[in-house]
């Protein structure tokens, strides 16, 4: 995907035993994923779900997380690409004496459009192909379960091995001889080959026993069933929204929303904040947080993705799976922020492994998230904003939807005035933050919307009243005159990237001069290389952070609204430069080098290059989708250029 003036991925090379995060691609069947790396290791992966504990983690621990490899006798990193329209990755490796090609894929069958209609085993298919000459493969299979807490042994079986530890098992079958190194605590199984050119070698492994056979025929059909399923799913079930809009940002959009697919679950609709976690948002810091959850807030900005994608039914069961699961905790005593793809009640406590060194040495690794308990009340923003996503786009929301929609506007009236952890989750002090208010004043607004136009019923004058207190409130103390910009909480001189949303939320036009204000203030103090950040204020933790992906999307999309579009096309064009040789992007950049940083690959990042896109196209006078990100005057949706 990269082009030859373009030269990138970014980001200095990682100590021996590491790959810079850039230097994976990404595979999954919908239910669980892996990352892959250039160097041909599986260095993550959890089965038999993307929550489920790890069975190879050496990117989190490079001698002990466990892997499976694939690699040429030299040891060296080769070229990845996607098979086009797919999620089927393909590492090419050049040696002296001839090419190897690793086709990596978890398969996939059925129908993906929406949820339920797939069928996915648990299965990793390697298919190595000697495109050239003659090459020497080494395989190295080791199995760590339960995030490498367990004992790993491993033993010759009929038609393989098996990996066993903790009551879970990992069968592999493929090399025709393989050795077994049981010096350590945890075995390793080893292989090496010889292939020559036009032959072909099926390596694939399972979770669990129930399938402990290896028919290559099988694997071939797989991956032909694999790509017909990825490729009719991304050509879109109506031709008609195709995003032409996209222009010759197109291929960047497309893997994007193969992204985005990748990280939604088929059995609920829950779309994973990202496949990782305790990637670190700065090397060697504690910033290490487990993203394998569903945050309510992503709803409304996921569903504007998809729906300008052409998959309106991934977007409206993933806004009604969030409101179904914020539903049952409605008996809590505030709405939780984030949920379990598989099992939404699972309590996500908070652990770190101190056994595992983390990535780069980046300790804690932790699994759970602790934010879950947090109050934050811009999630009453984004839950009322879910049912009025669906609403206008003609769903019926029921009477329990509403009396719940309801319970929310009249929860956010009366605890709209408490401080809160905001948006970004800090783990200090509870603030007045500027954006929390305004995304309570949005639930209020949407409530009232939802009352007007759907028969939602409620005390609507009593959110009326609560919300023009709101905006009073905020233009009086979340706005400051010598600073020329809002600021990050009441009575605060520090910006937030978070405010670029004010207009995009439709709380001010983008003419208004605070608006504008705040863009160059954003500009001038939180941007660096054309990357934002989020903050720079003291947040409760120690170390550092870099440039967030999203922050500077959303600065391309008020730049785009406010017609700025030639400063909004520089700041785009910079951070689509830096995605990495498939297409893929972090949640964090650090501006200096360009190394990524955070859990990877995040949906909210592709999440705000589709938008971004979408935004750029409207700006320029091209056809943007009837169903376009807020923000964008209704009067303009059809506007043809």
């Amino acid at each position: 995907m990269r082009t030859p003036d373009d030269p990138r991925p970014p980001g200095d090379p990682a100590p021996a035993g590491y790959l810079p995060i850039s230097g994976y691609g990404f595979i999954g069947n919908l239910r669980t994923a892996a990352l892959v790396g250039r160097n041909g290791s599986i260095d993550w992966c959890c089965f038999p779900y993307l929550d489920s504990p790890s069975v190879f983690a050496a990117i989190l621990d490079a001698g002990q997380g466990g892997r499976f490899s694939v690699s040429v006798a030299d040891g060296g990193s080769g070229d990845q690409d996607y098979i086009e329209d797919t999620n089927v990755l393909v590492t090419r490796f050049a040696t002296d004496s001839g090419r190897l090609a690793v086709t990596d894929l978890m398969p996939l069958s059925g129908e993906i459009a929406g949820r339920g209609g797939s069928h996915a085993p648990p299965v990793i298919v390697r298919m190595l192909d000697c495109e050239e000459g003659t090459v020497e493969v080494a395989v190295e299979w080791s199995p760590r379960f339960d995030y490498a807490r367990t004992r790993t042994q491993i033993e010759e079986v009929p038609g393989g091995w098996l990996a066993t530890g903790g009551g879970e098992a990992l069968f592999l079958c493929g090399p025709e001889s393989a050795a077994i190194d049981e010096a350590g605590r945890d075995a390793v199984l080893r292989a090496r080959f010889t292939m020559r050119e036009g032959e072909r070698r099926v390596l694939q492994t399972h979770w669990g026993i129930e399938d402990m056979t290896c028919d290559p025929a099988r694997a071939e059909a797989a991956f032909d069933e694999t790509i017909r399923v990825w490729r009719t799913w991304a050509h879109y079930e109506d031709l008609a929204q195709t995003p032409r809009w996209a222009g010759e940002w197109l291929p960047y959009v497309t893997r994007a929303e193969l992204t985005l697919k990748l990280l939604t679950m088929a059995d609920s609709g829950a779309i994973a904040a990202a496949p990782t976690t305790s990637l670190p948002e700065e090397i060697g810091g504690v910033r290490n947080w487990d993203y394998r959850y569903a945050w309510v807030r992503d709803a409304s900005m996921t569903a504007q993705a998809l729906v300008s994608l052409g998959h309106p039914r991934e977007a409206i069961e993933f806004l009604q799976w969030m409101e179904r699961t914020a539903e049952a905790h409605s008996g809590a005593r505030q709405p939780q922020v984030l949920f379990g793809l598989h099992d939404p009640t699972a309590d996500p406590e908070e652990i770190e492994l101190e056994h595992l060194e983390g990535y780069r040495g980046s300790r804690p690794v932790r699994i759970g998230n602790a934010a879950a308990r947090q109050l934050q009340l811009e999630t009453f923003g984004e839950l009322v904003s879910t049912g009025y996503e669906l609403a206008r786009r003609g769903v019926n929301l029921g009477p329990e939807a509403l009396r719940f929609l309801s319970a929310v506007a009249d929860y956010a009236c009366r605890r709209w005035k408490e401080p809160d952890q905001g948006i970004w989750e800090i783990r200090g002090p509870p603030q007045h933050f500027v954006y929390s208010k305004v995304m309570v004043w949005v639930a209020l607004d949407r409530a009232i919307y939802l009352a007007e136009h759907h028969g939602l019923a409620g005390g609507v004058d009593w959110w009326k009243r609560t919300r023009a207190t709101i905006r009073e409130r905020v233009l009086a103390e979340g706005y400051d005159e010598e600073v020329g910009s809002f600021v990050q909480a009441f009575g605060s001189k520090a910006l937030d990237a978070s405010n670029l949303r004010i207009p995009l939320v439709e709380f001010l036009p983008f003419d208004d001069e605070r608006v504008q204000g705040t863009i160059d203030a954003t500009i001038e103090h939180l941007t660096k290389n054309g990357l934002v950040y989020r903050y720079l204020t003291d947040d409760g933790l120690p170390g550092g952070e870099g440039a967030f992906g999203l922050c500077t999307f959303w600065l391309v999309d008020v730049l785009a609204l406010s017609g700025r579009v030639e400063e909004a096309k520089e700041i785009f064009t910079g951070i689509v430069a830096r995605m990495n040789s498939v297409g893929l992007l972090p949640e964090e950049f650090d501006p200096g080098t360009g190394e990524y940083l955070g859990n990877f690959p995040q949906a909210y990042t592709h999440i705000g290059l589709v938008n971004s896109a979408l935004y750029l196209a409207h700006a320029e006078g091209r056809w943007v989708p009837e169903h376009a990100p807020a923000g964008i005057p209704r009067e303009g949706l059809r506007r043809r250029g």
